[in-house]
């Protein structure tokens, strides 16, 4: 029976690899130039998982320099850091091209709390960044819950006096947690705003997570065109705070909550977009960029948002000068400064680029974390996705089977034209909202070989467009 079981496994075994090599490619179907091709996207990836440099940057990032809030000595130290790096990694040239930068800061940590059958519950919150902050005694009222923005709007005088509790839940039949995340991050940016004008006094949102957690997840919110003096405080409250403050509100709706915060909003603040490249060998002019935000929220150290997009990006250049691989074009890698509260890195470099005459023909960005790769998602014109969709055949052994159209990314977004190809890095998402600017986004939760696998996935699709946009005239009209 022994041996029977040994055979049975050893067939299975065989037949699975014989499977896995069938669903790869046949190379003996490839043209030169893609023999060519797939050698050299082989020769990426066995460098990356070889002699990959991006896990040891993030460490370094994550431990000497930690969270990078827009204005802070954090994303000071982060410039310098960035720009020593590429540095050393040889590029072309590097230079910082100076913005002016929003600087909030959180203060002391952050109250809340309410009694419930005569037991005081402390409540994890924290402040949303751009919040004003509480009185410095703190604001107790209250609680209506809301599922949405919508609902909110319906409030009217109900809200007046009263603390707005947003307790809209990710939908989880969803398979990708970014769109769920597009699906109730409305009411973190815009509950300020919505209530504010009918007089409540504070808001509560549940933080952006598909998890039940006790982390309490912050984020940018706005008060939109509401006068200065109806701007109230607005905190997140962690998922299962926000479960068991909705369950204890049904009982008694009644309760009085008590929140304090002490944030405030300084003046701008100067910083840099950290800028550096390989001159292209054919066309010098024409650019192609990729890169991430340096900046993070201050909870934790920034490890998946964004700081594993920041070391991927330097790893498409390292990789390409490993292999000896000379881009036809010029790369560009782009440190961005202020995705997360303000956009003024993205908005900088793409009025920059104007304003000198630059010629873009493609750009790349990872802000979606360094988990497992999936593929990409493409917003260009109609000749550039199906172009970029024949390399399937070239990205798939390597796990990359989602070359889609949709969104690429937020700092990459200014340099839209129908003439220029974005390009979204898309790794699995199921894990990223655990961890999205909450204070668990730390270093020991990214995967050295998923954080490989990324930089060597970015940097076979960076050679694939180096090598054939520029050839489908990607300018012509």
């Amino acid at each position: 029976m022994k041996k029977l079981s040994i055979l049975l496994f050893g067939l299975i075994l065989i037949v699975s690899c014989k499977q896995e090599n069938k669903n790869s490619y046949n190379i003996n179907s490839f043209s030169s130039e893609e023999k060519i091709d797939s050698t050299n996207i082989k020769q990426l990836f066995s460098s990356a998982l070889t002699e990959g440099k991006s896990y040891e940057w993030l460490r370094d990032l994550t431990s000497n320099v930690g969270s990078r809030l827009s204005g802070s000595e954090g994303a000071a130290k982060s410039v310098i850091w960035g720009e020593k790096l590429m540095k050393e990694v040889g590029l072309d040239s590097v230079w910082l091209q100076p913005v002016m930068v929003p600087h909030w800061v959180r203060g002391d940590k952050e109250v809340a709390n309410y009694t419930f059958n005569g037991q005081k519950i402390n409540v994890p919150v924290c402040a949303l960044g751009g919040s004003i902050a509480t009185p410095s005694n703190g604001i107790t009222g209250e609680i209506i819950e809301v599922k949405s923005v919508e609902e909110a709007e319906n409030l009217g005088e109900k809200a007046n006096g009263k603390i707005v509790f947003f307790n809209g839940r990710f939908d989880n039949t969803l398979i990708n947690t970014f769109k769920a995340y597009g699906g109730c991050v409305g009411q973190r940016f815009a509950g300020a705003a919505t209530v504010g004008k009918f007089g409540a006094k504070a808001v509560i949102v549940r933080s952006m997570t598909n998890g039940i957690d006790d982390y309490p997840h912050t984020g940018s919110m706005g008060y939109g065109d509401i006068p200065e003096e109806q701007y109230i405080p607005s905190a997140a409250i962690s998922s299962r705070g926000a479960e068991i403050l909705s369950a204890h509100l049904k009982e008694n709706p009644k309760l009085k909550f008590y929140l304090k915060q002490s944030c405030k909003t300084l003046p701008d603040a100067p910083s840099f977009n950290v800028v550096g490249e390989i001159k292209g060998t054919e066309n010098p002019d024409k650019i192609m960029v990729v890169g991430g935000h340096l900046d993070s929220w201050d909870l934790g150290d920034g490890a998946h948002d964004d700081g594993t997009g920041i070391v991927q990006s330097l790893e498409v250049a390292y990789l390409f000068k490993k292999n000896n691989i000379k881009p036809k074009n010029t790369l560009r890698i782009v440190f961005f400064m202020n995705e997360e509260n303000g956009m003024r890195g993205a908005n900088e470099y793409a009025r920059l680029a104007k304003v000198n005459g630059e010629l873009h023909i493609g750009a790349l960005e990872s802000d979606a974390g360094g988990h497992t790769p999936r593929g990409f998602s493409i917003d260009a014109n109609d000749n550039n996705i199906h172009l970029l969709q024949s390399w399937k055949k070239l990205l798939k052994p390597y796990g990359l089977h989602d070359i889609v159209k949709g969104g690429s990314g937020a700092d990459i977004g200014p340099l839209k034209d129908d003439h220029v190809t974005l390009v979204g890095y898309r790794p699995d998402s199921q894990r990223y909202f655990d961890y999205h600017h909450a204070a668990s986004d730390t270093f020991d939760k990214v995967n050295k070989r998923e954080l490989e696998l990324g930089s060597a996935s970015m940097a076979s699709i960076v050679y694939l467009m180096d090598k054939y946009l520029y050839n489908q005239e990607v300018l012509k009209p």
